[in-house]
């Protein structure tokens, strides 16, 4: 008995060896089935090589470490500086001082408009040499670039096309990618002027790829800004002073196919050929603005060193990695707040578990994108991500399924419609996405060194290349990248940027002479009245009003009894002398004007009340300006909440279409019609300049903005000029005329109102009251709050001039007396924010009879005071003023300050001055405020 429980034992013993060696056998076979299966699998590149995998040497590859920029001091490439600074700075910043120009004139009859057939193809290091002499003995050539970025991570340069007034050239920068050096000499010199047009993306890719940068820059697009050109497009260039048309449609094709279709060559020469006569014509015309102008002597600005400051500017960005603090981080955030929020993200945010496979897909995208140096658009889109992580397919066939079907959703025109589906890359890795989707990889920060050892590892399934190189060797991952600026000394590009755009503006808007001249008027008896500048002075004296007494400084002594004196009012504030400085933190080196109570209400105040008074108006930084600014928006939204009274019109529509607006009509729904002014324009402007060539569906979008405007009726292009200059004032459209290059006084592009139609109107659609929906654009409960029926006053003293007929008022015709407090503005005015006024600042408070004109420096323009613009108490027509804006928050101005009149008079008007000294002290803290500045200073 006891033999046989002995054997019993024996057997459990072998039975449960045997079965632990068969588990442990079978588990390790198939770790080395899926191994082997893995290896099996060859990377698409062994079968399809990619033309930059020829590069020896990229300066930026596909790893995470920072660009490093060409040392000049050094005149290596491989010794890092010390601090990120452009290496031509200095040349640059002087270039911006004293352009150095020199375009010869090129006559029409001498420039080969047809452009024949003969260019260079420059493919050797011998001829890149030649080219490099060619250029250093011009004082001008024309550059353009060729990129490809579909089938690479950072993208590349693939040709570059340069023109001199004797030949074109078109180098292969595939062929010549490690020798491209030997131009960058010739690309620094600041005597030699480079002709680009958009040149913001050639000049960091040039550095990009083989530390060129570009110094002395004359960028056409940027000189079209400063003529005021309606378009600024290289097409719309050629077509105006060539007559040239040009097919955009090839800037996608596939630049590294060699050799060049005919077509390609076409469109690469047409690009730089025919720019170096443009430059030459935008030239002519800066510097005949400059004559024009020469003329005023108060007009200081100079055409060609403002097209060369702007062209310039850009010459001094510097290329950087954009660098996520986690591979495809802010890839995911884009499509959870994008793609998920619109098919309804109520549902979707909740689920953690989709949230968190989006971020696996898109680091593992980000991750095969780096090390196949492929886009990552390539390698599977957003939809295909998105339709992944919420089907959670478990088989080879669901998974390509799933990413076909969610490609097949992308509308045609997108250029990733024609992108294979799924991708190479997805086939040949296809079992990494199936362990990403049944989460058998665990924690997501082993997922770097998974994939860069089963791609790049020893017996990793992809090649081995310059751009993925440095990959394999930071395996590791020290995921700390948005620190390793700081701890290589470097700044960040953005921030030295900033700092250029910063120095320019200040070159640009800061005062050019001191504000405060501090010249003293005296009474005829000896008391001092005032302090003002030295224009003043020069009034008094030539209509001998007055006589100087004394001359450092200028001091005068009137020779009639003044009107009124400092001590009437109990306040020493005009009488004190002021520093050119500002008032925040004392820097006089610049300075700007800041008015403490914003333009949109101050405009409207009695005129009493605001004439010849400068106490809030007060000299800034344009760092305390920035702060102020920002300040008085956000207040600007409280006053909004607190009466209730939104920041911006609403919407408008055009009355000759727009169903009568009644008191009874409570069927009539309004949702559907009116749009908000400055929808209606942009919508216009787009229509009317890329309409044709508009994706349909963004077009018919458009054009529903427009139809609501005019009633959903059918619209023309007539239409769509007069919707784009709805709500702005004769100077906005006077503007505008300009930009497109027709006469100030009369414009033969924007049709003419017709004599009957000059009943017609943009009738004003207000917007809820509710303070808790203010400011919200799109608010679903924005409709028509008019309570009588409205009708336009289209009389002489309303319309103002001939040029103010395109819109016009609405007039209240049976206002009552019961409704709310905040209903008589129900209708809104249309006032202009007037922010960017360019009054002076007033150094005196009337001291005479006698008014110094407008050149004084305390005068108020006469075409910002609308007498006509009457209180509107509930109980007569609400008047437009015909010379003010719909577009800013001019209506929001008017409406809060007729309300604190009607409620509270001028003494509210006081109260509501203090209440923005207030906010002016708390947010600049100023140190430097003129001696009698008060908060609670009395008007």
């Amino acid at each position: 008995m006891a033999d046989k429980k002995e054997k019993m034992k024996m057997l459990l013993t072998i039975a449960s060896v045997a079965a632990i060696s068969i588990f442990l056998t079978a588990h390790l076979f198939s770790r080395r089935r899926r191994k082997q299966r893995r290896s099996e699998i060859r990377c698409y590149l062994h079968c399809e090589p990619k033309s930059q995998l020829n590069f020896k040497r990229v300066l930026a590859d596909n790893s995470y470490s920072p660009f490093n920029h060409f040392n000049r001091q050094s005149g290596s490439v491989k010794e890092k500086p010390l601090t990120l600074t452009h290496p031509y700075e200095a040349e640059i910043t002087a270039l911006m001082e004293d352009p150095q120009l020199q375009f010869s004139k090129i006559a029409v009859d001498d420039f080969d408009m047809k452009m024949g057939d003969s260019y260079v193809w420059v493919e050797s290091e011998l001829q890149l040499s030649q080219l490099a002499r060619v250029l250093s003995e011009q004082t001008v050539f024309a550059v353009d670039t060729e990129q490809h970025s579909l089938r690479s991570f950072l993208g590349f340069t693939a040709l570059i096309q340069i023109s001199t007034e004797m030949e074109d050239y078109l180098v292969d920068v595939i062929a010549l990618h490690d020798s491209m050096g030997i131009l960058r000499p010739v690309f620094a010199d600041p005597n030699i002027c480079k002709v680009f047009h958009g040149a913001d993306g050639d000049i960091v890719w040039l550095q990009r790829d083989f530390h060129i940068y570009v110094v002395n820059l004359f960028d056409t697009a940027k000189v079209c800004e400063v003529l005021s050109k309606p378009q600024k497009s290289l097409a719309y260039l050629l077509e105006t002073y060539c007559g040239v048309a040009k097919n955009k449609l090839l800037q996608r094709e596939d630049w590294r196919q060699r050799p060049l279709s005919d077509e390609m060559v076409q469109y690469a020469r047409t690009d730089a050929h025919y720019l170096l006569y443009i430059a030459n014509c935008l030239f002519a015309e800066l510097k005949q603005q400059d004559c024009e102008y020469s003329s005023c002597p108060d007009d200081k600005f100079n055409f060609v060193l403002e097209a060369s400051r702007r062209s310039n500017m850009i010459c001094l960005q510097l290329y950087a990695k954009e660098i996520d603090g986690f591979p495809g981080e802010s890839a995911a955030f884009s499509i959870l707040s994008r793609q998920l929020n619109g098919q309804g993200a109520a549902a979707i945010s909740g689920e953690t578990k989709v949230r968190d496979l989006v971020r696996r897909l898109c680091a593992w995208r980000d991750l095969m994108a780096r090390v196949h140096d492929e886009s990552t658009r390539y390698i599977l889109s957003d939809y295909a991500i998105v339709a992944l992580s919420e089907k959670v397919p478990t088989t080879q066939v669901d998974i390509y399924g799933t990413i076909i079907q969610a490609d097949l959703n992308i509308d045609s025109s997108n250029l990733s419609s024609s992108l294979p589906s799924p991708s190479p890359v997805v086939c040949s890795h296809w079992i990494d996405v199936h362990e990403l989707i049944q989460d058998k990889l665990g924690n997501l920060d082993k997922l770097f060194p998974m994939v860069i050892q089963n791609c790049l590892g020893p017996n990793g399934s992809c090649p081995l290349s310059v751009f993925n190189y440095a990959l394999l060797m930071n395996s590791s991952l020290k995921l700390e990248t948005r620190l390793n600026t700081k701890q290589n000394g470097f700044k960040n590009p953005k921030h030295v940027a900033k700092k250029a755009s910063r120095q320019l503006f200040i070159q640009k808007f800061s005062c050019k002479s001191p504000v405060y001249h501090n010249c003293r008027i005296y009474a005829n008896d000896g008391r001092l009245l005032c302090y003002c500048d030295r224009r003043k002075l020069e009034w008094y004296l030539r209509r001998d009003l007055a006589k100087l007494v004394d001359d450092d400084p200028p001091a005068i002594m009137l020779l009639f009894e003044p009107k009124g004196r400092p001590e009437d009012e109990d306040n020493d504030f005009y009488i004190q002398s002021k520093k050119n400085i500002c008032v925040g933190c004392g820097e006089g080196n610049h300075y700007l004007r800041y008015r403490v109570i914003p333009s949109c209400y101050r405009i409207h105040f009695p005129e009493h009340l605001k004439s010849h008074r400068s106490h809030d108006i007060v000299l800034l930084c344009v760092d305390c300006h920035e702060v102020a600014h920002a300040a008085a928006e956000k207040y600007k939204k409280q006053i909004a909440g607190e009466f209730g009274i939104p920041l911006y019109v609403r919407k408008v529509v055009d009355s000759t279409q727009a169903p009568i607006v009644s008191g009874s009509s409570e069927s009539t729904n309004f949702a559907d019609s009116g749009v908000s002014p400055l929808q209606l324009r942009t919508a216009a402007k787009a229509l009317l300049r890329h309409g044709p060539e508009m994706p349909p569906s963004r077009r018919d979008e458009l054009t529903q903005i427009v139809m609501r405007y005019y009633g959903g009726r059918e619209i023309s292009n007539e239409d769509l000029e007069r919707a784009l200059v709805v709500g702005m004032s004769p100077h906005e459209r006077r503007r505008l005329e300009k930009k497109k290059g027709l006469s100030l006084k009369q414009s033969t592009r924007i049709p003419p109102v017709k004599e009957q139609e000059s009943n017609d109107a943009t009738r004003i659609l207000s917007t809820t009251l509710d303070p808790s929906k203010v400011d919200r654009p799109d608010a679903s409960d924005i409709t028509a709050d008019v309570s009588n029926s409205t009708k336009v006053d289209t009389s002489k003293e309303a319309l103002g001039t001939k040029d103010d007929l395109d819109f016009c008022m609405v007039t209240d015709t049976d206002h009552t007396n019961n409704s709310p407090a905040c209903s008589d503005f129900r209708v809104a005015a249309a006032c202009n924010d007037m922010k960017s006024h360019s009054s002076e600042i007033s150094e005196t408070k009337s001291v005479s009879a006698v008014n110094p004109g407008d050149k004084s420096e305390s005068s108020i323009p006469k075409e910002i005071v609308d007498s006509s613009c009457a209180r509107y108490d509930g109980n007569i027509p609400f008047k437009h003023n015909s010379k003010l804006s719909l577009l800013g928050h001019g209506p929001h101005g008017k409406q809060v300050v007729d309300h604190i009149l009607n409620e509270s008079g001028e003494e509210g008007i006081r109260q509501f001055c203090q209440r923005w000294r207030h906010v002016f002290v708390e947010a600049v803290h100023p140190r430097f405020l003129p001696a009698g500045w008060d908060v609670m200073h009395r008007i």
